[in-house]
């Protein structure tokens, strides 16, 4: 288990992300980058396979566009497998990140901390994503646990030390986290990232909400991920 070092501000920082057909917002989502882009941050897009335009909107708006196997964890792996960044931070195509959120993981990094995440507000009509939000920042606070959509960072020292996401369809995020959590607790930022509403809107609100903690108490359970991941779908 490695000890907590220090980790210094101007340490390097790689942004893995992870894409299938996002060429609605692709060009907006690296754009918004732009300014961590400016202070040495580098953007890999890892694309799994897109049949639209996004691997051609893309390349203007980041350091690299690759091509890997389609599944989140496996197009994470092979962005991660570049090499580039003492810092991963791993930023699914429909979430934004927080102002200066560069300096506030380097800053939590440097406090001693490992691995972290950042708080989450979904955007959407329905009024009940506000509540989802909080307790998903709730939720993770008390169980050490992150989810994808909260921007997942680690050391890169610490993500080859656990043996990267787990090649797995669903919960490579909890997964993921039980196994930094062994390693140390988790940098919980006030900051707060925005993620897309679109899932729970096009299946309804509560209908998400009964799913996903379906399939969680499911994963709890020992369940395989492939078959929660058929379930989901």
């Amino acid at each position: 288990m490695p000890s907590p070092m220090s980790t210094p501000l101007s340490c390097s920082l790689c942004i893995v992300v992870p894409v299938l057909n996002e060429a609605q917002g692709i060009e907006a989502l690296l754009q918004s980058l732009a300014p961590l882009r400016q202070r040495g941050a580098r953007v890999v897009v890892v694309d799994g396979g897109s049949q639209d335009d996004t691997r051609a909107l893309a390349q203007a708006h980041a350091d690299a566009v690759i091509e890997g196997p389609c599944g989140r964890a496996l197009q994470m792996n092979a962005g991660a497998a570049l090499g580039w960044g003492e810092v991963l931070l791993f930023l699914h195509a429909d979430t934004t990140l927080p102002e200066r959120a560069d300096v506030h993981l380097l800053q939590a990094l440097s406090r001693g901390h490992v691995w972290g995440r950042f708080d989450v507000r979904i955007a959407g009509r329905p009024w009940m994503l506000a509540v989802v939000a909080r307790l998903m920042n709730w939720r993770s606070r008390w169980t050490g646990i992150a989810t994808g959509d909260q921007a997942i960072f680690v050391r890169r020292d610490v993500f080859a030390q656990v043996g990267g996401f787990a090649l797995q369809p669903l919960m490579e995020d909890i997964d993921l986290s039980q196994r930094l959590r062994a390693v140390g607790p988790a940098a919980c930022l006030r900051q707060r990232v925005v993620t897309s509403g679109r899932r729970w809107e096009q299946r309804g609100v509560w209908r998400t909400i009964l799913l996903m903690w379906r399939l969680r108490w499911r994963y709890w359970r020992g369940e395989s991920a492939h078959t929660l991941a058929r379930d989901y779908r």
